[in-house]
């Protein structure tokens, strides 16, 4: 009975210590932030057709989706920039609130993800595809080919806006700032601005400023507090 009890109190004893250890930490949160100038556009465009017969409707979509696949190309859009990101086809009813609603026809919709390597080229681009087939425009939105550099920086960045950070609460609370005991990384990236315009008869009329792209990293630092 003796030894079990002089166990448990050894337990009890060990288990303040660690806990006591764990209370003389600093755990701090850093953000680092990188902007820089874009070298790549994402735009979402599309065809969309309306007839009284799916068929019609699908095959004058398909018509179009051709005749922009054939000015991206045109543009010097490699294939591997393009793909495929909505067809859909859709009843259009005669009256959504009447219980008497019939179908009146069919809507045929062919979007595409294009990537732009060659912002120079950007308003060539918007101009052919708009002038000959594409209808429906969704989105533009600017990046990095190679984003690797700038995450690298906001990494950075964000570790030593942690270590400031946790200098200022260890000088504050008047105790010496010890060894990192652990760092992770949470979220972060880029995160470029999506612009939605509308559609215009030629890239003339849509004025595009590509800005900077700003990209992000964040961590959580646990600190020791120092003897």
């Amino acid at each position: 009975m003796k030894y079990v009890l002089k166990t448990m109190l050894m337990l009890v004893f060990s288990a303040g210590l660690a806990l006591a250890d764990e209370d003389r930490l600093i755990t701090v949160t850093g953000v680092g932030s990188v902007e820089t100038v874009p070298d790549m556009a994402m735009l979402r465009l599309g065809v969309t057709h309306q007839a009284e017969q799916a068929a019609d409707a699908m095959a004058a979509t398909t018509e179009g989706v051709a005749a922009v696949l054939a000015r991206l190309e045109e543009a010097g859009v490699a294939a591997r920039d393009v793909q495929t990101d909505q067809l859909s086809l859709q009843p259009v009813w005669s009256d959504y609130t009447s219980n008497n609603r019939r179908i009146t026809g069919f809507a045929a919709t062919n979007m595409l993800m294009v990537r732009v390597r060659d912002l120079d080229g950007l308003g060539r681009v918007l101009d052919l595809v708009i002038t000959d087939g594409a209808n429906s425009f969704n989105g533009l939105s600017f990046g990095l080919q190679d984003p690797k550099p700038a995450q690298d920086a906001a990494r950075a960045a964000a570790v030593a806006d942690a270590v400031d950070r946790a200098e200022q609460l260890a000088a504050a609370a008047g105790v010496p700032l010890g060894a990192i005991q652990t760092i992770s990384e949470h979220g972060g990236g880029a995160r470029p601005e999506m612009l939605n315009m509308p559609m215009a008869r030629s890239a003339a009329d849509v004025p595009i400023a590509q800005g900077e792209v700003s990209v992000m990293s964040q961590v959580n630092i646990v600190f020791a507090i120092a003897e």
